[in-house]
């Protein structure tokens, strides 16, 4: 499961990477570079490749359920990087271009990594275990039965702790408030959990910080369990959009790399 946010750092640090080299030849040449030119050329072709892998690699290793290609969740950490860095050095080929199928292009880029945001928000609402597949409901009670065991076990090792540590929910009203009204919910806990530990003796706090983590930990089970349903349903409709769009990207993509090449090469 995606517990982190390492591919979108990695992005980041890509896209200004791309951006600073960007901006260095703009100087150099005291102009925007030309898609036509070797550097547009350069930077075109590997948002294309990166495109390619965006479409096809993830997909493939997902229908491939008995395939030792490394772990679901590390290719989709993959797929959403380059699903952000190969559009946006795309977007750099263009050279500011947005007329006729470059504007429809730029268009469905916005829309298609605007949607992946969105599906990657929706699919971390679903559990799932170290491997990226779908936990159900009975491997989700069994874990937070277990976490239930070790925090009473803690707690009773501890019990100046219990008596000012907050306690997490028991129950979470399904709907679909828990899956994109989660953040407020965590962020509202972690203040509880804050605050409570500010009155605290320090010797106790890595204690305190061990409870914390297994405490959060139940409350995201707990809250996973009452939304999955409502997670699965919205994680269907996403793919009934996001698939279309990126497929039409692709196409266009393709159309225009396949024009480039005709009126570079075969009418020269």
């Amino acid at each position: 499961m995606l517990r982190s946010n390492r591919e979108l750092w990695w992005a980041l640090l890509a896209v200004v990477t791309i951006t600073a080299a960007y901006l260095g030849v703009t100087y150099a040449w005291q102009e925007v570079p030309p898609s036509s030119e070797l550097f547009g050329h350069l930077i075109g072709v590997a948002g294309f490749i990166l495109m390619i892998m965006t479409e096809t690699l993830y997909s493939i290793r997902k229908r491939s359920h008995r395939a030792r290609w490394g772990r679901m969740a590390s290719w989709l950490r993959f797929h959403i990087f380059t699903g952000i860095v190969g559009p946006y050095m795309v977007l750099l080929h263009s050279a500011w271009n947005f007329q006729g199928l470059a504007g429809i292009s730029l268009l469905l880029t916005v829309l298609i990594v605007l949607s992946g945001f969105i599906g990657r928000y929706i699919y971390t609402s679903v559990p799932r275990n170290v491997d990226g597949a779908e936990m159900e409901s009975s491997q989700i009670q069994a874990q937070m039965a277990a976490l239930q065991t070790e925090l009473q076990v803690r707690m009773q090792a501890q019990p100046e702790l219990a008596q000012v540590m907050p306690v997490v929910d028991r129950e979470a009203a399904p709907g679909v408030g828990l899956i994109f009204g989660r953040a407020w919910i965590d962020w509202q806990q972690r203040r509880r959990w804050n605050q409570a530990s500010r009155i605290i003796s320090p010797e106790l706090r890595e204690q305190a910080g061990q409870l914390e983590a297994l405490a959060l930990r139940q409350q995201e089970l707990r809250r996973q369990e009452a939304s999955l349903a409502t997670a699965r349903r919205w994680l269907g409709l996403w793919h009934a959009v996001h698939i279309p769009l990126g497929f039409v990207l692709f196409t266009t993509a393709v159309i225009h790399s396949a024009a480039a090449f005709y009126y570079a090469t075969l009418l020269q």
